[in-house]
């Protein structure tokens, strides 16, 4: 085994490296899809259509660039209003909001104070219900996955999250997560299985059928977005 990769310093430029990743890998699925693709619904998101988080990811990203971002913003009301905002747009017009917002809010982000790096790593995340419900293979990884892992490291030891220590199927170096700021000698819970699955745990996201093990810890308790 070797040595734990623990993230602590931030890394100004990566929620914009994560975005832009993305935007390259997502946008051009998304042009290839018929309209009616966008009418599935996203398990991930009861009630969502694929459209649905496409609007969601485009408006919280614009607020970013737009300066209009404050904690606490994203509740279901606001979350409502910006989708029902862009009823009348064409699915095309939503997605070029949102390949706008992954060019343009990194370097926002980047000359920020951190609070809104994690916007970066929620995006992500709505990008794999996307491919989920377009069924599309490997929906939670892909080239942003190393610069996912990153950010959701920095992030669970930035809120002092519980401390893990996850040792991946795809990963050469166990990676630590949580731990700062909480009690050092709660027992730190471990996980084993692949990468998605461990963003899939912190995100919230169903795992059923995947092969991982987790103790010393509840799935519940890792979720990170509420």
């Amino acid at each position: 085994m070797g040595a734990m990769t623990d993230v602590r310093e931030r890394d100004p430029e990566l929620p914009g490296r994560l975005l832009t990743t993305e935007r390259d890998a997502l946008v051009p699925l998304l042009r290839q899809r018929a309209d009616d693709d966008y009418a599935r619904p996203v398990e991930a998101c009861p009630g969502w259509s694929v459209r649905d988080v496409l609007a969601h990811c485009s408006a919280a990203l614009k607020r970013v660039v737009e300066g209009r971002y404050e904690p606490g913003v994203f509740t279901p009301e606001n979350n409502a209003r910006d989708i029902a905002e862009r009823s009348a747009w064409s699915n095309a017009q939503i997605v070029d909001e949102l390949e706008r917002g992954m060019t343009e809010a990194g370097p926002v982000m980047a000359g920020s104070d951190g609070r809104m790096d994690l916007i970066a790593l929620g995006e992500w995340v709505h990008a794999g219900d996307v491919r989920e419900a377009l069924g599309e293979p490997n929906a939670y990884g892909g080239p942003g996955l190393p610069h996912a892992l990153t950010l959701l490291a920095w992030g669970t030891q930035t809120l002092g999250h519980i401390p893990l220590q996850a040792d991946l199927d795809d990963v050469d170096e166990p990676l630590r997560l949580g731990g700062v700021g909480v009690d050092q000698h709660r027992h730190v819970a471990r996980f084993i299985g692949d990468s998605a699955t461990l963003v899939r745990l912190y995100a919230g996201r169903p795992t059923a059928g995947a092969a991982y093990e987790l103790t010393g810890v509840e799935p519940r308790e890792l979720n990170i977005f509420g």
